[in-house]
């Protein structure tokens, strides 16, 4: 039988962050071992012919009741580091030669096919391919006191698994820098000179790091999000002196400022009102009073932020906002992307479910004469029943 797509499953680590008397990979979410789960994404899939499962010594018996009733070749041991258990697993399936490999974690259960299919079709091509997740967060880069630099987050990626490469190739690299001690085959793949391609990943594939990761799991596999809320915020400002507004968390150049205690960006106002209103939690100035002078000045993505962990707390899930600022000036249009981008940053909301939109009075009322900006907004919430 010919092999061409091989799995290897990396389960020799000891997982010691979660807690617990024995390794995550063998803890259970939703009543099944992460490690069975895992294995049974590849196992189920046509396009793999071979899975190779690599663990610690330690740990055959827990394998054998994790896995037990799956039709695969033994476990193998892994060594003192993930490039030397990652390097054993490859040894022990040279003699089958496959033409590719997908080089996979233990820990990251929640993988899809849609990945490893998208993966196939670009590693036959360019010989090498990752999975990874653009980073939305700003990065700064320490000194030895200070913050030395920021680094432009447009060429920066979360690097997933699995990783997958021509077999040959990468064994080759593994071989060649195997008293290197790099954090994933990506980075010896690199360093032999193979250029690795990127393709989109899933926010769904990470990797249990944590007993934090270990509830989201639980929740994502025991769980069913079917209890939905609608949350409705409403704020106005008043224009005073000044040369620009903020809105959604973004500087507008204008001919006046907007009056309010913090920073006055009406738009996040509203949108923390109604993310607050999803989850029957009151309103803006109930946590954060605008009598207390700490809140003075004070940037609005602290408020909206704290609406969104409140809810994240709660293992909810925000599947949609909905924003409407209406004036007469600025104009919002030039700004709106930038508003959009902001608002998924704060949040951690795909930008595709970020709405913002923009509107007069035709002249009428207060907004219509000039004298204020009003944001209206919509949150829609998911939580289990």
């Amino acid at each position: 039988m010919t092999i061409r797509n091989a799995a290897i499953i990396v389960a020799a680590g000891r997982g010691q962050r979660v807690g617990g008397e024995i390794p995550k990979q063998y803890l259970e979410v939703g009543g099944v071992p992460i490690l069975r789960r895992t294995v049974e994404v590849f196992f189920n899939h046509p396009n793999i012919d071979l899975i190779q499962v690599i663990i610690h010594p330690d740990d055959k018996n827990l394998y054998d009741q994790a896995l037990n009733g799956l039709d695969l070749p033994a476990p193998i041991f892994g060594g003192e580091t993930r490039q030397q258990s990652v390097l054993n697993g490859l040894e022990a399936i040279s003699d089958k030669m496959p033409e590719y490999v997908f080089i996979h974690d233990a820990a990251r259960p929640f993988l899809d096919h849609k990945i490893i299919d998208d993966l196939i079709d670009v590693v036959e091509v360019s010989g090498a391919v990752i999975p990874a997740l653009k980073v939305t967060d700003t990065i700064k880069y320490m000194g030895t006191d200070k913050i030395d630099s920021t680094l432009d987050r447009n060429y920066l990626y979360r690097a997933q698994t699995p990783q997958t490469f021509r077999y040959k190739a990468i064994f080759m690299a593994h071989h060649r820098f195997e008293n290197e001690n790099m954090t994933d085959d990506s980075s010896i793949a690199e360093k032999s000179g193979l250029k690795v391609r990127i393709i989109e990943g899933s926010e769904n594939n990470f990797k249990i790091t944590t007993s934090e990761d270990l509830k989201k799991a639980e929740m994502m596999t025991a769980k069913t999000y079917t209890d939905i809320r609608t949350g409705y915020g409403v704020d106005v400002h008043a224009f005073d002196k000044g040369d620009h507004v903020i809105l959604g968390g973004v500087k507008i150049p204008h001919t006046h400022s907007l009056k309010g205690h913090s920073d006055a960006d009406v738009a996040l106002h509203a949108l923390t009102d109604a993310l607050l209103g999803s989850m029957a939690l009151g309103d803006i100035g109930d946590h954060f009073p605008p009598s207390d002078k700490k809140w003075k000045g004070a940037s609005s993505d602290i408020f909206l932020k704290h609406a969104a962990d409140l809810i994240h707390q709660q293992v909810g899930v925000i599947a949609h906002v909905d924003l409407t600022i209406i004036c007469e000036t600025p104009k919002i249009g030039p700004h709106r992307e930038k508003i959009r981008d902001k608002i998924s940053e704060i949040i951690d909301l795909d930008i595709a479910r970020v709405s913002v939109k923009a509107t007069t009075t035709e002249k009428l009322g207060f907004t219509g004469k000039g004298e204020g900006i009003m944001a209206q907004a919509v949150a829609t919430v998911r939580l289990p029943e």
